[in-house]
């Protein structure tokens, strides 16, 4: 393969990739050589050869076959210089290529010019109108409104953690929208955490950090999702610290969530939990039966309007908030399923249906319960942390509930020896082996540990 033979594939990419994608991983591709079946470019960071690597090697071997070209693997040169979160970066999502611009800084205006929230980029149906309120969110949800009064900061940050679908980003979004009714002016900037390395890792290539910091330093509001991911990146890290401070010393309100509480994410610098842990940490519980109900009976007259003709029979949303406990998304997909049943059909839905039409999501309900709530759930019981749990330190304090978590983990999930351990801080297999052998002694052996594991046993079933 020759240079010019590149630039054909690369223009056949260009039409098949999408312009974003292409502009952005393709185009700085610097053809360096083809031998045997590899082919190497040189690149601006080792971020960028792993991008391109993971998610258009494939895309990249066709096209070379079209021209009868046979490649079946990349190689990347990066080019002295530049540098950024290179092996610390692991399994980026696709998605950012095509969310590159934060929430509330609109395409056509400059980072010194006032900003509000781009509504476009904010789900118009998760406002506090709609946040249903229970004892399991009542904090978090309390404490989102008194920041979105937008009054002075009385706790920064704001960090909200908890499972998937209990309402964190609602919250967030929430946050946005009443800050922007209340002040148009005030430029509330809200990403994922994995936009904020993005725009981090693009300031660098493209020598532009000023602009990089006057854009997350001018906001009035910065609103952070998912803060995990910037743990084990050690750049991005810095960066962000750097950021916080800025902020917090000029009393701009940091909002932040994750599905962790700051100490539990493996990876993150202790000065960054240290800055975390001074604000108002608020970990959103599970739902309960009554919160489950309520939020169907608050969205149920949503979708009649959204499937005319629509019936659903008593009982069924009982039925449903007591079957579906993990996620309040896969309650609202329940509902629509059932009403577009009802609604198309012709026909109203009782229990019975209800159940045939939602077979394989309440099978996949019955029996989720994950790893990392078996997790929180045994260190609550003991009264340690998380990180203790995942830690390989051996005192029987930490490693009698480590090897009950394990022995749940083992019984409760459908995870493999060495998925579970992996999730143990990375042991191996063996270890979880012995572990879940030990539990099964000790509970015929031990009184206590079998009232542990039977309690614990029932509190995640019953969640």
């Amino acid at each position: 393969m020759t240079a010019e033979i590149w630039e054909k594939i690369r223009q056949e990419l260009k039409a098949k990739i999408g312009h974003n994608n292409y502009t952005t991983w393709i185009e700085p591709l610097k053809f360096e050589a083809f031998s045997g079946d590899s082919l190497s470019f040189r690149v601006q960071s080792n971020f960028m050869g792993n991008w391109v690597d993971r998610y258009f090697r494939d895309a990249i071997c066709r096209e070379a076959a079209a021209f009868g070209i046979t490649v079946t693997r990349l190689s990347f040169i990066v080019e002295k210089g530049v540098s950024a979160d290179a092996a610390a970066v692991a399994k980026p999502s696709p998605k950012v290529a095509d969310a590159t611009t934060p929430v509330a800084i609109r395409p056509d205006r400059s980072p010194s010019k006032p900003a509000a929230v781009d509504s476009l980029r904010l789900d118009e149906n998760q406002t506090f109108d709609t946040f249903v309120v229970g004892k399991p969110n009542e904090l978090a949800h309390a404490a989102a409104r008194r920041v979105a009064d937008g009054g002075p900061v009385t706790f920064n940050p704001l960090f909200l953690y908890g499972g998937v679908g209990l309402g964190k980003t609602h919250l967030m979004h929430a946050i946005a929208w009443e800050l922007q009714a209340r002040n148009p002016a005030a430029r509330v900037l809200y990403i994922s955490a994995e936009v904020f390395m993005y725009r981090f890792i693009q300031a660098l290539r493209e020598k532009d950090m000023m602009g990089f910091k006057e854009l997350f330093r001018s906001v009035d509001v910065l609103m952070v999702d998912d803060i995990k991911f910037i743990a084990g990146k050690d750049n991005t890290q810095e960066e962000f610290f750097h950021t916080f401070n800025a902020l917090v010393d000029q009393k701009k309100q940091i909002i932040l969530s994750s599905d962790a509480a700051p100490g539990d994410i493996d990876g993150l610098e202790k000065r960054i939990v240290s800055r975390l842990n001074s604000g108002l940490v608020i970990d959103i519980h599970p739902t309960s039966y009554e919160l489950r109900l309520g939020i169907l009976q608050r969205k149920e007259e949503i979708f009649a309007n959204q499937f005319p003709g629509a019936r659903i029979a008593d009982g069924v949303m009982e039925f449903l908030a007591h079957r579906i406990t993990q996620n309040v998304r896969e309650l609202e997909g329940a509902m629509t399923r059932l009403f577009a049943h009802s609604s198309f059909l012709g026909r109203e839905v009782d229990v019975n249906m209800a159940q045939e039409f939602l077979y394989d999501l309440l099978k996949d309900a019955d029996r989720k319960v994950t790893i990392d709530e078996i997790q929180r759930k045994v260190a609550d019981h003991y009264t340690i942390r998380v990180s203790d749990l995942l830690s390989h330190k051996r005192n029987r304090v930490f490693a009698r509930p480590r090897q009950v978590a394990m022995f749940l983990a083992k019984e409760m999930t459908d995870r493999s020896l060495p998925e579970i351990a992996r999730k143990f801080g990375g042991r191996d297999h063996t270890t979880i082996m012995y572990g879940v052998r030990r539990v099964e002694q000790l509970i015929d052996s031990d009184q206590g540990i079998a009232e542990d594991v039977d309690l614990l046993r029932r509190a995640l079933k019953a969640q």
